[in-house]
């Protein structure tokens, strides 16, 4: 009976560390960037989770035809995709970050 709660006990702590490792790690490209959601972005570090948010940002924003704002219109898009993220963890960031972008794409400058 130890042996099984040993062996449970390892396979959990490996997996966290696997875990762990990827997520303080931005993905390399589109297709994994895509897949990574809030709870996976939370637990990367700043850095790397700014960045994948800024990059999936940007490619949503090109999409859309518009571009990303500064100033308190870029605050008030961080704030829908925190507060989305709030609310669905297990939503991808990619979603979160392009329905932001969708529902102020009126008041967004557009793209030249």
């Amino acid at each position: 009976m130890k042996t099984i709660a040993f062996v449970g006990s390892v396979a959990g702590v490996l997996l966290l560390s696997a875990t762990a490792s990827f997520a303080q790690t931005a993905p390399l490209n589109f297709e994994q960037a895509v897949y990574v959601t809030c709870r996976d972005a939370q637990a990367m570090n700043v850095e790397a989770r700014r960045s994948l948010a800024v990059y999936l940002a940007e490619h949503s924003a090109r999409y859309r035809g518009v571009m990303l704002p500064d100033g308190e219109q870029g605050a008030q898009l961080a704030l829908l995709v925190r507060g989305g993220c709030t609310l669905a963890p297990d939503a991808y960031l990619f979603t979160v970050i392009d329905r932001a972008i969708l529902a102020e794409k009126d008041k967004m400058p557009k793209r030249q």
